[in-house]
């Protein structure tokens, strides 16, 4: 699906509710265009609906204009350049970033992970510093949203009205 068309789609799910649709959506424009600040930019407006400061922060780490504390989340969040590397989800040279700033913030993450793990690391070679995630003890987690534990329970509820349905029928099957 061409670009203008998914964000018009973003667009009216964010009109009708479906945040969730509209974060997955911003996801999946980032992962095929992780240079375009413009898509990192909507993706952190999205969290910032959840609350998610973490998320937003990560989403706006390339930006000069970025709020500190959502940029302190996003590395308390994702506390090692590794983790960090992975969360930012870029790719090709550090060269390709739209502007020299997001270069720069880049190519700063890049370093302290070689750095830290005392060899050269590379975006296109996630093995060069997945080494260095795995000594770690798990991936960051986001936190509990209202959205998230809404989310849930709506699931349960589905799963037990479901169950309820079956056992009925199971039931009558032996009347």
């Amino acid at each position: 699906m061409p670009l203008i068309e998914t964000l018009a789609r973003v667009d009216a799910d964010l009109a009708a509710g479906r945040i969730p649709v509209a974060r997955q959506r911003l996801r999946g424009l980032v992962s095929s265009f992780p240079h375009d600040l413009a898509l990192r930019r909507r993706l952190a407006e999205v969290y910032r609906l959840y609350g998610d400061a973490a998320e937003a922060g990560r989403w706006m780490y390339l930006e000069e204009d970025r709020n500190a504390d959502e940029i302190a989340a996003f590395e308390e969040r994702y506390g090692s350049p590794g983790w960090r590397m992975k969360a930012l989800a870029s790719q090709g040279p550090e060269a390709k970033a739209a502007t020299a700033f997001a270069e720069g913030q880049l190519v700063a993450v890049r370093a302290a992970c070689a750095e830290e793990l005392g060899h050269p690391v590379d975006w296109d070679a996630p093995a060069s510093y997945r080494h260095g995630l795995e000594r770690e003890c798990e991936a960051p987690s986001e936190p509990w949203t209202v959205g998230g534990a809404l989310a849930g329970a709506g699931c349960l509820v589905a799963a037990l009205v479901f169950l309820a349905i079956w056992v009925n029928g199971l039931v009558s099957l032996f009347d």
